[in-house]
């Protein structure tokens, strides 16, 4: 089993290309490792010439339960002929296992970041977000984590708390910010309650969509969660321009409530506070203090209380 201090250290690129050919997939030896903190991911050459895209989990994140939910709603989507990059069924399952790790097998795909600027990208992909909303409507997961304060704020902040990276100086007016975000985000919820929830990509920013002549395709829905819609169209969302082009392509195929753009900024908040809990929580990886040196700064957490009280102001 891996060691959860340091969970990749026997993921060796041997270990790599043995799970693939595990898996049946004959490979030429290539191996490029792909842009991924969370989970560990490569680009695999195959020996007729092609590739695949394997990902390791990271272990103690999901459960296999959480893991195939995702799977299955990946496999849903693209089964509905939606664009989204499915993960591949080796032997009737999804998630594979070889020298104590989970992955999973992808084909791969290319393709080039959307333009956020144009309006006709911004309503074909508000149009595809409709359509995979109302599959994701159809049940709710049941063993992954929901965009909620619990795991979006209250977790990530005992993490940073008891990582020791808080100079002790600002741990209160770290707790005191997070608090007052956490009421802040309360009270904008209930503001708009009852909320549609349902199944959603959850991570849904540009780097997660690669765009080709035919459009465009989503990939990795490591973070989908269950939520309200507005999630997955927010990050693509650079200003008001470009939410009004979302919706109306979101509108050709579903009905967003009116009132749930009203959350954006305490959904915006939450990823702020999520996303400093997360780097303290990964803290024991070695890629961590590597990618993210600034967070062992007091200047970085001063600077991130600061965000912190903005984004409560805003929800004022």
């Amino acid at each position: 089993m891996p060691d959860p201090h340091t969970p990749y250290a026997g993921l060796s690129p041997d270990c790599v290309l043995d799970a693939v050919e595990a898996a049946g997939i004959y490979t030429d030896g290539r191996l490029l490792a792909l842009n991924s903190y969370e989970n560990r991911v490569y680009q695999i050459g195959l020996e007729d010439g092609g590739f695949l895209v394997a990902k390791f989990y990271r272990p103690g994140r999901w459960s296999d339960e959480a893991i195939d939910e995702e799977h299955a709603f990946s496999l849903e989507l693209a089964a509905a002929e939606l664009p989204v990059v499915a993960p591949m069924v080796i032997d009737g399952a999804t998630l594979l296992r070889h020298a104590g790790f989970r992955y999973a097998l992808y084909p791969r795909r290319g393709g080039r970041a959307p333009s956020l600027e144009s309006p006709d990208q911004l309503e074909w992909m508000g149009r595809l977000l409709a359509r995979m909303h109302g599959i994701g409507a159809l049940k709710p997961f049941r063993h992954r984590q929901a965009f909620d304060r619990e795991h979006l704020i209250d977790l990530p902040a005992q993490a940073a708390l008891a990582s020791g990276l808080i100079p002790a100086h600002l741990e209160d007016a770290y707790e005191d910010a997070i608090d007052r975000l956490d009421a802040a985000v309360a009270a904008r919820f209930e503001a708009v309650a009852p909320l549609r929830i349902l199944r959603l990509h959850g991570d849904c920013h540009p780097g997660n969509i690669l765009w080709t002549d035919a459009g465009p395709h989503f990939v990795d829905l490591d973070d989908a969660r269950n939520g309200p819609a507005v999630q997955d169209l927010w990050m693509l969302a650079e200003d008001e321009r470009a939410l009004r082009a979302l919706l109306e392509g979101y509108a050709q195929f579903a009905d967003l409530d009116p009132s749930e753009p009203h959350l954006i900024p305490a959904l915006r908040a939450m990823r702020q506070a999520h996303h400093a809990g997360w780097i303290a929580q990964r803290w024991h990886d070695p890629a961590f203090p590597a990618a993210f040196p600034y967070a062992a700064e007091a200047r970085w957490w001063q600077e991130h209380i600061a965000d912190l009280d903005e984004a409560t102001a805003a929800m004022a």
